[in-house]
Formats: structure tokens, sequence, C-alpha cells
């Protein structure tokens, strides 16, 4: 019994070099940042739904900062928040999006159990210092794509490859480091169609 293939989400086609294209899995690429993720992939979302298609759920790959995973570390993220939502001014908590019913984290079942497990900080800015909400990892999209996931009502997961530190030399190794995240999604995806 073969595994259904989900529709696979990435910010850049440099996390991915076309590696995930040739192992046979569809590849929508959003661009950086939380309003460009929220963007591509509900217009991907509602052009399958105009099609009679549906995704059977919705894979975000990509790079990521962490203070708590060494660089090279694959780890799935199944908890998502908003980093740089602050509206504490008003009263709210740091993270949560005022008069909405929705939670502040966002949580979704793993699917990856034989890799470790972080919360993700998503926020649109590169982060190089610890975030203000903790998380064991920091990105510029997850989040975005959960929440259009949970409102669409599709299934969402979401692994990411450890490329730097989130500290003072995090643009340095994220450069150095991001051309790996490819061979690493790659061996990943191979074993997830193989099992």
């Amino acid at each position: 019994m073969t595994r259904p293939r989900p529709l696979i989400v990435m910010a850049l086609p440099g996390e991915s070099e076309g590696l995930i294209e040739a192992a046979g899995f569809a590849v929508l690429y959003t661009g950086l940042g939380k309003v460009n993720a929220a963007h591509g992939l509900t217009k991907a979302i509602t052009e399958a739904k105009a099609r009679g298609e549906t995704y059977p759920y919705v894979l975000n790959l990509g790079s990521a900062g962490s203070h708590d995973f060494a660089r090279g570390a694959l780890v799935e993220a199944d908890r998502f928040v908003q980093r740089d939502m602050d509206v504490t001014g008003l009263g709210f908590a740091l993270g949560a999006t005022p008069f909405e019913a929705m939670p502040a984290t966002l949580e979704t079942p793993r699917r990856f159990p034989h890799l470790p497990r972080a919360t993700c900080g998503t926020g649109d800015s590169f982060l190089q210092a610890p975030s203000p909400i903790p998380c064991g990892l920091v990105d510029m999209e997850a989040y975005a794509y959960a929440k259009v996931c949970a409102l669409d009502g599709v299934a969402f997961a979401c692994v990411k490859y450890v490329t730097d530190g989130a500290d003072d030399a995090s643009c340095q190794d994220w450069q150095k480091h991001v051309i790996d995240a490819p061979h690493a999604f790659a061996t990943l995806l191979k074993d997830y169609c193989s099992a």
C-alpha cells in the first residue's frame, strides 16, 4: 500500500533544488514571509477545490533557525506560534491575534514520529536573537501555512532543516547550510515513500 502524496509547500526553490520534484512530489513555492505564504497556499487550495480535487495533506518543508537543535537536524514542528504578533498594549497575550476564536498556538498531528519535535515560531523577520515566544524552531512561513490549512479544513504537517542558530551568525550560517537542505528532504521523502 502506498502512502498518499501530500502537496509540498516551500518558501524558496533553493530549499529543494528540484530534488523534491524529481522524487515525484508536487511542490508549491510561495516566497518568503507570512503574507506570501498565506496567499500562495490559499490560492493553491482554492484552485484545487475548483477542479474538484483535494490534497490528502499539505507538508511544509523548509529551513529554520534553532537554539535547541544542531545545524543539519531535521525536526518535525507540530505546534506553531506567531512570534511577532504583539498586541500586549491592548491586554492580549504575546502571540495572540485579537478578536478571533482560533487559539494562539496551532497544533497538528505528527506524521514523522522518528524525528524530534518542536514548536515553530513564525515571524516576518530573519531572527538573529532569542525568540520573544519560547520555541525550538524559528522561521518565516510555517504558522501561516498551518493557519490556512486549519481554516480550509486541510491536514498539515511540517519538517524543518536547521540551518543556523538564530544568533548573530545566522545570516552567514543560513547561506552556508541551506544548500544541504534539499538532500536531507529528498532522503526523508524517499524513506517516507518506501515505508
